[in-house]
């Protein structure tokens, strides 16, 4: 048995906002494809090795290109603090030579203070390199290169041209405080 009895004017007005909010919840999602295709591309080597290549560096006999993954402030990760990632590719002839490669913030003292392992192929390795809360705007990333046959070769970078928004982001908290 069937209730037929007046309909309120609020069920009537919830019926028609329904339909509204079902369209807007199919439209939405397609306000995030472009960031996703954008993500998408940078992922798969598309757009090259990372948001912002910084070039060619020489690192004693070998060459590497070094990017920035993308043109961000540092992220926090948890209690290790705030990192920021940076992509190298070895160059052809190096690939069977180079053993591991470091990356860090100020000069390492020793190979077991070299810094953030890249990992990945030789063609495109990842590493998240801390950025030290007390880091200095006039800092210096360090690449350091371990052959296989025991040599270790350094090679450094203003961190101002590896990453100006790293810069901008530590001027930034400095004067916060």
């Amino acid at each position: 048995m069937t209730q037929n009895g007046p309909v309120s004017v609020l069920a009537l007005k919830w019926k028609r906002w329904r339909f509204y909010l079902s369209v807007l919840l199919l439209i939405l999602p397609l306000a995030y494809l472009p960031r996703y295709f954008d993500d998408l591309a940078l992922s798969g080597g598309e757009r090259g090795l990372g948001q912002r290549e910084l070039g060619e560096l020489a690192v004693g006999p070998w060459s590497v290109r070094l990017a920035e993954w993308r043109i961000e402030p540092p992220r926090r990760d948890g209690s290790a603090g705030h990192i920021k990632a940076f992509t190298l590719a070895q160059c052809k002839e190096c690939i069977g030579s180079i053993k591991a490669a470091y990356l860090r913030v100020g000069k390492p003292r020793s190979l077991r203070t070299a810094g953030a392992l890249f990992s990945g192929s030789p063609y495109r390795q990842m590493a998240s390199v801390l950025i030290p809360e007390q880091t200095a705007p006039d800092a210096d990333l360090w690449l350091t290169l371990e052959g296989w046959d025991g040599s270790m070769h350094q090679a450094r970078m203003p961190l101002s041209k590896a990453s100006p928004t790293t810069i901008q982001w530590l001027t930034q908290r400095k004067g916060g405080q």
